[in-house]
């Protein structure tokens, strides 16, 4: 099932089981995942995408094999809260991914998550190679631990 209302996702979700934060982009998806307690975020791994069915099948198997009882999708909005077509890409791959599981499935304004991600590697004196490398699932942390905060005050 998937919600808008962040309220009405935190509802759904089952009691002490980890989340997973997702970061879309048009060649990877960065993964995040909670633990048991939703306290704290951690960057897992970064999905190379080619189909569709190749992709889900690997964040099944992370969904799976983690225990996971929700999924937070970044929502890439404009700066100025509209949203293109990244946003509707991101709901489409919400909706095909619905099909697949019965998780709930919630999505988290992203907006800055990958500058903010970008800036904490920075000064972590990264490598741009190293940064290039796990960019995006620490992008995908970031969204998680957004997400995770506002839960604690539900």
């Amino acid at each position: 099932m998937i919600y808008d209302a962040f309220e009405d996702f935190a509802a759904a979700l089952p009691t002490t089981t980890a989340l997973m934060g997702l970061d879309l982009g048009e060649k990877t998806i960065g993964v995040a995942v909670s633990d048991r307690m939703r306290g704290v975020a951690s960057p897992l791994e970064t999905v190379r995408r080619k189909k569709f069915t190749l992709d889900a099948a690997q964040l099944l198997k992370i969904i799976a094999g983690r225990e996971i009882g929700g999924v937070v999708l970044g929502l890439p909005k404009n700066m100025d809260g509209s949203e293109g077509p990244r946003c509707q890409s991101t709901r489409a791959f919400a909706r095909n991914l619905s099909r697949l599981t019965e998780v709930p499935i919630g999505f988290w304004d992203e907006r800055l998550s990958t500058v903010a991600a970008e800036k904490a590697l920075l000064e972590a004196d990264t490598t741009r190679k190293r940064r290039g490398q796990v960019i995006d699932h620490v992008a995908a942390g970031y969204i998680l631990q957004g997400a995770l905060d506002r839960l604690r005050f539900l």
